[in-house]
C-alpha cells in the first residue's frame, strides 16, 4: 500500500559522480564537421568544446547545488513513482498555491529566479496581494524524480499525480503554470481538477492548430506567422521529438555515456528556442544555468526517462482535450507559436500576452517578464473579475 509521507531532501551529489564527469569530458572523441556551416547541421564542433571545457574547468556544481538546496526540498511516492519537488511557502498568510511544471529539457532549474518574487513580492518591491506558495515539482522521469520505473507514464497521468501532490499538501484551491511540457500538463490539471484549479497560466500555446478553415480565418497575420514557424519546426526542428517519442532507449544509450553528447542534444535546443535575438544560448541564458540544468539530467541519469515521456505521451498529441471553462492565461514569446483562436477553442481564455523579448524557456530568460504576467492572469482570478 503506497503511504502519502512527504520526506525532506537535500540534493548530495557523490564527488566521485563529480570526478567521473571532468574524466569523460576530458576523453570526449568529438566528430568531425564541414566548414563553414554554422548550426545549420546542429550544433557546432567548436562552441561545444569551448562549452565543455568551461563546463569541465571553470563551472562549480558545489556551489549551484548549495544554491538548489536553499530552497525546501521534499520526496514523495505516488502512483508508485518517486516525486521530488520544491515547496516554498510564503510569508504571505493569504498567498494563494500554485504549481509550476517545466519541460524537456528543462528542469525544476529553470525556476531559480522566479521562486522568490513570486512568494515574496514584498521583498522584490512587489505587491504582497500577489504572493504564492509555490510548488515545484520534477517530472516523473526527470532529474530528481527519475528514472520512471514502469511503462504508462504520459502527460495525463503527470497530471494527476500533481492533483495528489496538492491534496498531500493540503491545498484545496490552486492555480497551475506551466511551460513547454508545462503547457500540456497544465491545463490537463485543470481538467482532471476543475473544483480545486482556480487558474492556469502557460507560456507557449493551450492547444494545436485544427486545421480547419473557418479556424484558420480567423487568425490573424501574426498568427498565420506564427502557424508558418510552426509548420517549419515540424518539418526542420522535431528530429529530437520524433527520435524521443520512437527510439528513446536507443538514443539513451550515448546520452547517458557521453556527457558531451548530452550537452549538445540540450545546448541545441537552447540556441534553437531561445529569444531569436541572442547570437549564442548564453545570451539569453546565463552559461552557468544552462550548465546547471545539463548538469541535473547528467547526474541523475535520466536522459533515456526523460525522453520516454514522449514515447509515452505521442498518442495523445494534437487529440482534443475537451472544454475546460478554468480561467486561462498565456503569455506568448518570441519564437513561441500562440494562437488565440487555437487556444480559445478549448479553454476559457481571460488574459492574452504577447512580449518582444525573451523566448521558449521564459522563466531562465526574462523572468520578470513571466511574473509579472503570471501575477496578472492571477490578480483576476484572485478578485473575481473572470
Amino acid at each position: 500500500m503506497e503511504s502519502n509521507e512527504i520526506t525532506p531532501f537535500r540534493i548530495e551529489i557523490p564527488q566521485a559522480a563529480l570526478d567521473d564527469l571532468n574524466e569523460r569530458l576530458s576523453r570526449t572523441r568529438w566528430p568531425d564537421e564541414l566548414p563553414g556551416v554554422g548550426w545549420g547541421y546542429g550544433a557546432p564542433v567548436g562552441y561545444l568544446r569551448e562549452l565543455a571545457e568551461y563546463w569541465r574547468t571553470t563551472y562549480d556544481w558545489r556551489r549551484h547545488e548549495a544554491r538548489l538546496n536553499e530552497f525546501p526540498q521534499f520526496m514523495t511516492t505516488i502512483d508508485g513513482q518517486d516525486v521530488h519537488f520544491l515547496h516554498v511557502r510564503s510569508p504571505e498568510p493569504d498567498a494563494m498555491p500554485l504549481i509550476i511544471t517545466h519541460g524537456w529539457p528543462g528542469s525544476v532549474v529553470e525556476f531559480m529566479e522566479i521562486i522568490g518574487p513570486l512568494t515574496d513580492p514584498r521583498a522584490h518591491g512587489g505587491d504582497p496581494a500577489d504572493a504564492f506558495h509555490v510548488v515545484a515539482p520534477s517530472i516523473p522521469g526527470f532529474g530528481f524524480s527519475g528514472p520512471t520505473r514502469e511503462a504508462g507514464w504520459d502527460m495525463a497521468r503527470v497530471a494527476r499525480a500533481w492533483a495528489e501532490l496538492m491534496r498531500r499538501l493540503g491545498y484545496a484551491r490552486y492555480g497551475a503554470q506551466g511551460g513547454d511540457t508545462g503547457s500540456v500538463v497544465s491545463p490537463l490539471l485543470a481538467r482532471i481538477a476543475p473544483e480545486q484549479v482556480v487558474g492556469v497560466h502557460v507560456n507557449g500555446n493551450l492547444g494545436f492548430p485544427s486545421g480547419d478553415p473557418a479556424e484558420m480565418a480567423r487568425m490573424s497575420e501574426a498568427e498565420m506567422a506564427r502557424l508558418g514557424g510552426m509548420q517549419r519546426q515540424m518539418e526542420e526542428g522535431a528530429g529530437y521529438a520524433i527520435i524521443q517519442s520512437t527510439r528513446p532507449q536507443t538514443v539513451g544509450v550515448g546520452l547517458s555515456d557521453s556527457p558531451a553528447g548530452q550537452l549538445a542534444w540540450i545546448a541545441e535546443k537552447f540556441k534553437e528556442w531561445t529569444d531569436p535575438a541572442a547570437e549564442l544560448p548564453e545570451d539569453a541564458v546565463g552559461r552557468d544555468q544552462l550548465l546547471t540544468n545539463v548538469s541535473v539530467y547528467w547526474l541523475t541519469g535520466t536522459a533515456t526517462s526523460s525522453a520516454r515521456l514522449y514515447k509515452e505521451s505521442r498518442a495523445a498529441w494534437g487529440q482534443p482535450m475537451g472544454r475546460s471553462e478554468v480561467p486561462s492565461g498565456v503569455a506568448v514569446f518570441p519564437g513561441d507559436f500562440g494562437i488565440r483562436t487555437v487556444s480559445e477553442r478549448e479553454n476559457n481564455v481571460v488574459h492574452w500576452s504577447e512580449f518582444e523579448r525573451g523566448g521558449h524557456f521564459a522563466a531562465m530568460e526574462v523572468p520578470d517578464v513571466l511574473v509579472g504576467d503570471v501575477r496578472a492572469l492571477f490578480r483576476r482570478v484572485r478578485g473575481g473579475t473572470v
